[in-house]
């Protein structure tokens, strides 16, 4: 059996992720979390994973648990994952982001265990994309316009040096926009998700409240992602980046009338100022060529269907 520790395994990607790895059959499963995180979205497969209460920020016991577990394999991705929240706390962002990143790192490194590191970057360390830079490839400039962004490429920076520098097996993917069922609702599907949800229980107005619905963005299933982050570790070479996305790019607008379609509610549109970002890239397209190249991934899941069951999530929910 194959040994897999996740970090951040209760969030939205890392539960999916366990789920995954659970149904190949031969990896054991274990999973690092905040203590008010254990029961969330692993709280029907808590039986069959370890699960650990751990801070990445602190290294001394991440050091312990990582000597502990010897993982042949670890998936790091617990974050302060918020665009907007990393504004007002650049202080945790960084700190979650970087400093628990560079725990990891030196867990392995200082254990000396031959494991695989994969480092779940992000499409926001581009930052503002150029058009005539449509479709965004690995080498394309970063201009990170936020707290969050600059901390991931940071994360990304550390990886890639500590393979150099010390020839750690790290792999670092960056995953362009990916919504499903358990996404939170400080992301735009799940927000719209939960409030047509909220409205068909009558426990809202009949109005959705919206922020830019012209912006475009590469929009992935979670369920095809974690494939896609099983596959870098796996085949991938050390060392390098990876970008994980569909390849073309949707209005929000459109991902909200896939939504609407299928509520039986009558809903009214009034956009909320307050729901718009300080600073936002009309288009987002990202180049999935080199991991195709690679592994042979593909998007699987239509973005109808995956629709349909984050509204269905959230019915359940509400």
């Amino acid at each position: 059996m194959k040994r897999a520790l996740i970090t951040g395994i209760a969030g939205f990607v890392g539960s999916h992720l366990a789920e995954l790895l659970l149904s190949k059959g031969d990896y054991e499963v274990y999973g690092i979390d905040m203590p008010k995180s254990k029961d969330g979205n692993i709280l029907h497969i808590k039986n069959k994973i370890k699960f650990f209460e751990a801070d990445i920020k602190d290294l001394p016991s991440m050091y312990e648990l990582i000597k502990q577990i010897e993982p042949h394999y670890i998936f790091h991705l617990a974050a302060q994952p918020v665009v907007p929240y990393s504004y007002t706390a650049p202080h945790e962002t960084l700190t979650t982001n970087i400093i628990g990143s560079l725990n990891i790192l030196e867990s392995i490194r200082k254990n000396n265990f031959d494991s695989v590191i994969h480092f779940a970057g992000t499409s926001e360390e581009y930052g503002l994309v150029k058009e005539e830079e449509i479709p965004i490839k690995e080498n394309n400039p970063l201009r990170p316009q936020s707290p969050y962004s600059i901390s991931k490429v940071a994360m990304s920076n550390l990886a890639v040096q500590y393979h150099r520098s010390y020839g750690l097996k790290t792999v670092i993917t960056r995953a362009f926009n990916h919504i499903g069922p358990r996404g939170r609702e400080i992301f735009v599907t799940s927000d719209f998700a939960k409030q047509i949800s909220e409205i068909e229980n009558g426990k809202k107005d009949s109005v959705i409240h919206v922020g830019n619905l012209e912006a475009k963005r590469d929009f992935t299933d979670v369920r095809d992602v974690v494939k896609a982050y099983l596959l870098s570790a796996e085949k991938c070479d050390y060392g390098e980046i990876y970008n994980i996305c569909a390849g073309k790019s949707w209005r929000i607008g459109e991902m909200l009338d896939m939504l609407l379609k299928i509520s039986f509610a009558k809903i009214k549109i009034e956009q909320d100022p307050t729901r718009l970002r300080q600073s936002d890239v009309p288009n987002i397209i990202g180049d999935f060529t080199k991991f195709k190249e690679k592994t042979g991934w593909c998007p699987e899941i239509p973005l109808e269907t995956t629709m349909k069951d984050l509204l269905n999530y959230w019915r359940e929910r509400i």
